[in-house]
């Protein structure tokens, strides 16, 4: 089943994003096929405020236990994650 994961940072850890962005890309890596689209959610400023994730996975229960393995889980970053059921209908990004 296709999720979609929200993820949104607490206020002023932009430093523990940062520091923690390579070790967090190789972990996404990790989800192999699962893994269908990722990226920062952004404020009006440009700043990382957020994580994006459209994932493959067989349950809820799954993504969560995924997720508890992300090393900006791990360093507290998120102040909020919503995980949802996602049906893709329509895909148009090109060229990323």
């Amino acid at each position: 089943m296709t999720f979609l994961v929200r993820a949104l940072d607490k206020p002023g850890h932009l430093d523990i994003r940062k520091t923690n962005r390579e070790s967090h890309l190789t972990f996404l890596d990790t989800a192999g096929d699962r893994l269908k689209l990722a990226g920062p959610l952004l404020s009006e400023q440009g700043e990382m405020i957020g994580s994006l994730l459209v994932v493959d996975f067989d349950t809820l229960e799954a993504v969560h236990d995924w997720l508890a393995d992300d090393p900006y889980t791990k360093a507290g970053l998120f102040r909020e994650v919503n995980v949802t059921g996602f049906r893709p209908v329509i895909a148009r990004f090109g060229e990323v």
